[in-house]
């Protein structure tokens, strides 16, 4: 069984909560694309953990960890990452986390590339893309450009570090550009080695591996970062990611292009939200948009930035639920709505003058209008239901509604932050 769990809209939709929940049905957990530019907050009877670059399934012992070939991996990061979890009490090990062989190291020069061109648009445009600064477009396109280390190379430094010089030196060409000084060779190696040594030990060949486990019948979950707007060919270019977010890249970037997904399970948010910059038509501003924030906690978890936030927009969300091959759909945080006596829904965008239904194309989304219609609130706690039969008639109706206009399933909701505060709908 090959499950893809797969961001509906702009990221942050609660992935990490439903694999967290999710994964105590499969025995292995697959990130398999992007970096640590984005996180996910998961709450369980271990604590509340942000996870920037390992998968959610590594709060579950019993589940083995895999970060993919179609990552990008930032060494630092991911040491400390898993000596926080240790001080948490997770167990990690080689047993129950791998780490592909071909995924990309994430160097401190792309990071550094990442800050000064960001700071470069905010100088001379005053709008600049919005990234995280974790050097996550440089590296991707040094990875295009074959200018870049892998994980393997872990295992053999000697040819590894043979190579450093080179390519500081066509990296130099970028930085010095810039007005910085240029970054030295054997900075870069001593990073290499201090770093690098420390997550050695986890490298292997996790195509191989996965190959095996799906022979045996073991049950494998692909998860993704951010959304489908964020994709970089079908989001909102180009204030997008720089890899692949939706689901039929899962076993690519995981190492098994010869496999084939046998689910999408779509996230969305019963209300909306977008960290960064780029067009977002269902935006709240002023108090409504404080208001709905605050209630959401919508603050990244990568970044700490606030979020925009907005009511529940049903086109972006029929134009992520067709990218990601959704065929059900898990609707979180729908209890950040139990104090609105009344809710708006965007069901469709307004252009020159007419109404239109499909998500246009990123050019004209500044041009778009919101069209709001209103339903009745439930105002009123909703945390402790746990079946579809506990909720008031207006939650429920409203989970239907969502599913009309998105024309896919909704089967789970979350109902609080909790493992164990959710409800299954069929």
């Amino acid at each position: 069984m090959l499950t893809s769990i797969c961001g509906i809209n702009w990221g942050d939709e609660g992935k990490g909560r439903m694999v967290d929940l999710l994964s105590q049905d499969y025995d292995i957990v697959c990130r398999y694309q992007g970096g640590n530019n984005a996180g996910h907050t998961v709450i369980n009877d271990k604590g509340r953990f942000i996870l920037n670059l390992l998968p959610s399934g590594i709060l579950r012992e019993n589940v083995v960890n895999i970060l993919g070939c179609g990552m990008v991996i930032d060494l630092k990061h991911l040491c400390g990452e898993i000596e926080n979890l240790r001080k948490a009490g997770i167990k990690i090990s080689p047993y129950n986390l791998k780490i592909s062989d071909k995924a990309v190291i994430t160097m401190p020069y792309n990071v550094l590339q990442d800050v000064m061109e960001e700071e470069r648009l905010e100088k001379a445009t005053g709008k600049p893309y919005g990234s995280t600064r974790r050097g996550i477009a440089p590296i991707y396109a040094d990875k295009y450009m074959k200018k870049v280390f892998r994980m393997g190379e872990l295992l053999n430094t000697k040819l590894m570090y043979g190579r450093v010089a080179d390519i500081v030196e066509w990296k130099n060409l970028t930085v010095k550009a810039y007005g910085h000084d240029p970054v030295k060779p054997q900075d870069m190696i001593d990073y290499l080695e201090e770093y690098g040594g420390k997550l050695k030990d986890y490298v292997c060949d996790t195509g191989l591996y996965l190959n095996k486990a799906n022979a045996e019948g073991k049950r494998i979950m692909f998860e993704a970062q951010l959304g489908a707007l964020r994709d970089i060919d079908y989001g909102i270019v180009p204030y997008t990611s720089s890899s692949s977010t939706i689901a039929a890249y899962a076993p690519i970037g995981a190492g098994v292009p010869n496999l084939k997904l046998d689910k999408s399970i779509g996230i969305m948010k019963a209300y909306s939200s977008c960290v960064g910059a780029g067009p977002f038509t269902c935006e709240y501003f002023g108090d409504k948009a404080v208001t709905l924030r605050e209630a959401g906690g919508e603050y990244g978890a990568a970044t700490g930035r606030p979020r925009r936030v907005g009511p529940f927009d049903a086109v972006a969300s029929r134009y992520g639920i067709m990218c990601q091959g959704a065929d059900e759909i898990a609707l979180t945080k729908l209890d950040v709505l139990d104090g609105y006596e009344e809710i708006e829904i965007c069901t469709a965008y307004e252009l020159d003058g007419k109404v239109i239904h499909d998500f246009p194309f990123t050019d004209v989304l500044d041009y778009c209008k919101p069209v709001f219609e209103k339903v009745k609130g439930w105002h009123c706690d909703i945390s402790a239901c746990r079946t579809a039969e506990d909720l008031p008639k207006e939650a429920y109706d409203y989970i239907k509604l969502l599913e009309k206009l998105c024309n896919c399933k909704i089967k789970y909701v979350s109902v609080g932050a909790e493992r164990e505060a959710f409800i299954t709908m069929y």
